[in-house]
């Protein structure tokens, strides 16, 4: 049933819920933005229509209390909640807490999420699916997982079923380490996500990471886009993104398109969502995870296929075709970068910096955008995501966004906290980089060895 939305609310904070913002202005939705007590004055407040405070500053007080962010929907008479990326994105209790109270959730439905947010059966729906998927235990290992480890073979990779951003995951080389990586990983993902449930994988040693961001209508229409390339990472949490990948030609794209589609009909999913691959050195590429749910690196897809995909998001949620095609998409033109600006220390083991927003020349001219929700003066809160901008350049071809890359970053300048400007300064003029010779644990040795050579050339 069509349902034409007045009023949004997004619960979420920071870059995203200003992106947000800025597509229901442009489709003519009331948006409606939710607050905790430390972000009062930041930009998604200021922006949105309507504004109210959802409690204290800690998560798990705000952006986290499910009941709250729906008392807030009710009162402001909202249509739908955006979740954003990260919080309740993935929730699928939200997302049925949603429904319970006539609100409708802009993402999948609860038994979607429920189903390919837990990575251990979005692992067999994969399998059964048809999708390649690396070596690896047979649902959670609960028990007898010495064995189940010998089976798969040294060196695995122990991963939380729930939840996401590297945590609950370990790689264990040897034997003798299986039972402390084990039950550290169980803790770890009890704590971060409340499930404790954990599933072996092969390790599959100097891979690259790329993912096909697709979209499935109500009436099974599916569309998907060119692969995003994320291979390089600090402790899982992507770095730098961009699309097409240097290293997949229309082939191997062809068949990662076949399986997402396969698998995004098996799940009879609904809305916008991303599958994650792993690419080994032979091209051979593997299942990882979906995320259903909005991509912080969503941008680069935006840039080279002409699309806007929050509006796609919010069409599918009130039951209308999409208004892009196959054809349209898989014309995609031009090459895309996006490199995540975060508020750390990166010479210090990445360090959040928390400090006040003194002075900011944010790049402008051709190829270049900027998405964030820092100005001048604005303090930056200690509880949530270090990120504070994304800069996304678009060129005609790899090169000349590298180019374009290499110009607004010099550019760029945030007074006030420490930032990665300077890492992402060195990154795109990194050879192996440049030549696409990366992996997704590169930057471990990478930031080393330049913090070691610019102190050798300070003494």
């Amino acid at each position: 049933m069509k349902k034409k939305f007045k009023k949004v609310l997004i619960a979420n904070r920071g870059e995203i819920a200003v992106r947000v913002i800025r597509t229901l202005k442009e489709m003519g939705i009331k948006s409606v933005a939710v607050y905790s007590q430390a972000d009062k004055e930041s930009l998604h407040v200021r922006l949105a229509d309507e504004a109210i405070c959802i409690g204290d500053s800690r998560a798990s007080e705000s952006y986290l209390n499910m009941q709250r962010i729906i008392d807030a929907s009710i009162l402001t008479k909202s249509d739908a909640i955006h979740p954003g990326y990260g919080f309740l994105s993935e929730n699928a209790d939200f997302s049925r807490l949603c429904a319970r109270n006539d609100i409708v959730f802009i993402g999948p439905s609860p038994d979607s999420i429920k189903l390919l947010g837990h990575k251990a059966t979005a692992r067999d729906l994969a399998k059964k699916s048809g999708v390649p998927i690396v070596p690896g235990s047979n649902g959670c290992v609960k028990k007898d997982y010495l064995n189940i480890a010998k089976k798969i073979g040294f060196p695995i990779l122990i991963k939380a079923a729930s939840g996401g951003g590297g945590k609950g995951m370990r790689v264990v080389f040897k034997e003798e380490d299986l039972l402390k990586e084990f039950e550290l990983a169980k803790k770890e993902a009890l704590a971060a996500f409340k499930d404790d449930d954990v599933f072996f994988e092969k390790y599959i040693e100097k891979p690259r990471h790329v993912e096909i961001q697709f979209a499935r209508d109500y009436y099974g229409n599916v569309i998907t886009f060119p692969e995003r390339d994320c291979t390089l990472q600090r402790r899982h949490q992507k770095l730098v993104e961009e699309t097409p990948s240097p290293v997949v030609n229309w082939e191997i794209r062809k068949k990662l398109w076949d399986v997402t589609r396969r698998l995004a009909d098996s799940a009879d999913y609904h809305g916008v969502g991303t599958v994650e691959f792993l690419m080994d050195e032979d091209k051979n590429f593997y299942f990882m995870e979906v995320n259903t749910r909005l991509q912080v690196e969503h941008p680069v897809t935006e840039s080279i296929c002409g699309v806007d995909l929050v509006r796609e998001q919010i069409l599918i949620a009130q039951g209308y075709e999409m208004d892009i095609t196959q054809d349209y998409v898989s014309s995609f033109k031009g090459h895309s970068i996006e490199h995540r600006i975060n508020a750390e220390d990166w010479k210090n083991n990445f360090v959040p910096s928390i400090s006040v927003i003194e002075e900011i020349n944010f790049p402008l001219g051709r190829g270049v955008r900027i998405d964030t929700h820092i100005y001048p003066g604005y303090q930056i809160p200690p509880y949530y995501d270090s990120m504070i901008a994304k800069l996304i350049v678009f060129g005609s071809t790899r090169e000349e966004a590298l180019s374009i890359s290499r110009r607004a970053l010099s550019e760029f300048e945030i007074k006030g906290p420490k930032t990665t400007i300077e890492l992402h300064k060195k990154i795109v003029e990194d050879e192996n980089f440049i030549k696409a010779d990366v992996w997704t644990k590169y930057l471990e040795d990478f930031i080393p060895r330049i913090i070691k050579e610019e102190n050798d050339n300070k003494n």
